[in-house]
């Protein structure tokens, strides 16, 4: 038989027990919803300021005077304006459209066209050729198809600006010596192939390009919003990635170096942009070039 005493203390501990494991359960709880808190703190404000950003250059792509998203001080803004198809008949049935909308509307197609020719290369030309089916220099169609296809499919992107992103890098590849699979492959890795996407750190657009520091790049194209038109935004990444090889001496401390690691270590970004090359590559069966 047990005392009082010991039956007591036995009691209170059968009590306290429980007490003690909700009391714990408890402190883990409330330590998890503060850090919840916190981290809602450090990232709602970025939250905030990238939506704030995205609706200024949607509102600007289509200002109906087409003044585009620069500052004040800029001198001209991106040409943001897509190409429009003239009305054709349907079902053997006459369009009702006016002659004044149809030359309207082949002027624009007009346009992109002429863009396309005198070199003056845009998303809105690039677009026009890709929903033409246009041949890009030095690639097959088939192997086009299959490339545009990959992006298309794994990035979840329409099969049309997929295209139009093949031709702008193969283009910029050509004009900076570098691979276009390369260019592709660190637009994969950066950005996912989303043009308004920004880093914590500032980074912006399709290959994360610093606007506070590559400001003079972007200067030509219209200003800092520049960086979120997809073919400037490329322009302006091809001669940063190359700038870096140069000074780097090699393709590896290249990305390095466009990444912004310092030391020994670039935390993996180069073997990932590669390995992503290699996927390209195979996909579309086009070699990497060196």
């Amino acid at each position: 038989m047990r005392s009082v005493p010991e039956q007591l203390r036995h009691g209170v501990r059968a009590v306290l027990r429980p007490v003690g494991e909700f009391v714990h359960v408890s402190a883990i709880y409330l330590g998890l919803a503060v850090l919840t808190t916190l981290g809602l703190s450090l990232v709602l404000p970025s939250m905030r300021q990238q939506s704030q950003q995205l609706h200024e250059v949607v509102l600007a792509m289509f200002q109906a005077d087409g003044g585009g998203y620069a500052a004040d001080d800029e001198a001209e803004a991106p040409d943001w304006s897509l190409p429009q198809a003239a009305p054709t008949p349907s079902d053997g049935v006459a369009s009702a459209a006016s002659p004044d909308d149809a030359a309207a509307d082949g002027a624009a197609v007009d346009q992109a066209d002429q863009d396309g020719v005198s070199g003056r290369l845009t998303f809105a030309s690039a677009l026009a050729a890709s929903l033409r089916d246009q041949p890009i220099p030095g690639v097959t169609q088939a192997q086009a198809h299959a490339l545009r296809s990959y992006l298309a499919r794994k990035y979840r992107i329409a099969s049309s600006v997929a295209g139009a992103l093949i031709r702008t890098t193969f283009e910029v590849g050509r004009e900076r010596k570098l691979d276009p699979q390369l260019l592709l492959a660190v637009i994969a890795i950066e950005s996912r192939y989303n043009p308004f996407v920004e880093s914590a750190v500032g980074a912006q657009g399709l290959m994360q390009v610093m606007t506070r520091v590559h400001r003079d790049k972007l200067r030509p194209s219209g200003g800092a919003a520049a960086v979120f038109d997809p073919v400037t935004n490329i322009r302006v990444g091809a001669q940063i990635l190359s700038d870096c090889i140069r000074r780097r001496g090699g393709l590896e401390g290249g990305l390095a170096c466009y990444v912004g690691a310092t030391g020994p270590s670039d935390g993996g970004y180069g073997a990932r942009v590669l390995a992503e090359r290699r996927r390209i590559a195979l996909a579309s069966g086009i070699p990497p070039r060196n």
